[in-house]
C-alpha cells in the first residue's frame, strides 16, 4: 500500500516529447501505464492505469499532504488510476495535466488524530480533527496518492485482481487494471500524498483550521 520514493521519482518521467505538446498524451494512445507500489506489509504490485478518474473532478494539480496516528477501515480496494487538471492549468509543471495515482477506497473508516495541510506558496493551510478522544469517521472515502507509508495489515487480501469486478468498497476500476482488495484495513503512522479525495459522508470532531509556516 506505500509507494517507494523511487517508484514515484519513475512515474514522475514518462518519456514525455519535447516542445509545445508536451505531456499532452491522449488516452487513446495511452495502451498501458504501470508504477510499481510496496503494501506496507511488504508486498510488490503492480498499478496499470488505464483512464479511470475516481475523483469524478479535475484536480487543482496543487497536492495535499494527510497524516494520522491510525487509519482503520472496513471495505478495502487499491488500483491505479489517473487524474486530470483542467486545460492549460498553471499547475500542470512537468506532467502535462495528468497525475498516475494509487486509489485507496475504504467503505467505512475511522481516522484518528488526522491532519491535512496544503502549501499556499509560503504559508499551509492546515486542518486538525480526531484529536481529542473521538476519531475522524468517514462513509464511501476514496484517495487519490502518488505517495503513500504506514504499517499496515489487513484481513483476507485478494492481490491482482481485475479492478472492475471488485466489490468491497463499493468501487470499480476499468477493465484490465490490476489492484488488490480486502475486508479490513488497519494503518498505522499514515503519511499520504494526496491529489484529490471523496466521501460520501465525513465527520470531523473538534475540528480546528489554521494557518501555518509549517504543514503536516
Amino acid at each position: 500500500m506505500a509507494m517507494s520514493e523511487d517508484a514515484a521519482a519513475a512515474a514522475e518521467a514518462p518519456d514525455t516529447p519535447a516542445g509545445p505538446g508536451r505531456g499532452r498524451v491522449r488516452l487513446k494512445r495511452t495502451a498501458l501505464m504501470a508504477v510499481p507500489a510496496v503494501i506496507a506489509g511488504g508486498v510488490l504490485m503492480t498499478l496499470t492505469a488505464q483512464g479511470v478518474l475516481a475523483a469524478q473532478f479535475s484536480i487543482s494539480g496543487m497536492p495535499f499532504t494527510i497524516t494520522a496516528d491510525r487509519l482503520k477501515g472496513d471495505g478495502f480496494e487499491q488500483f491505479g488510476s489517473l487524474d486530470h487538471m483542467i486545460k492549460n492549468s498553471p499547475n500542470q509543471g512537468h506532467t502535462g495535466g495528468q497525475v498516475l495515482v494509487a486509489v485507496s477506497a475504504i467503505k467505512t473508516a475511522e481516522i484518528t488524530n488526522l491532519c491535512q495541510s496544503v502549501d499556499l506558496g509560503g504559508v499551509n493551510l492546515v486542518i486538525h480533527a480526531g484529536d481529542a478522544g473521538t476519531p475522524v469517521t468517514a462513509e464511501n472515502l476514496t484517495t487519490d496518492s502518488d505517495l503513500l507509508s504506514g504499517d499496515a495489515s489487513f484481513t483476507n487480501i485478494e492481490i491482482g485482481g481485475d479492478a472492475s469486478e471488485y466489490t468491497k468498497a463499493g468501487v470499480q476500476g476499468k477493465p484490465g487494471v490490476f489492484g488488490q482488495q480486502a475486508d479490513t484495513v488497519d494503518m498505522v503512522h499514515v503519511n499520504q500524498h494526496n491529489y484529490a479525495s471523496t466521501a460520501a459522508k465525513f465527520k470531523l470532531p473538534h475540528l480546528k483550521l489554521s494557518f501555518s509556516s509549517k504543514g503536516c
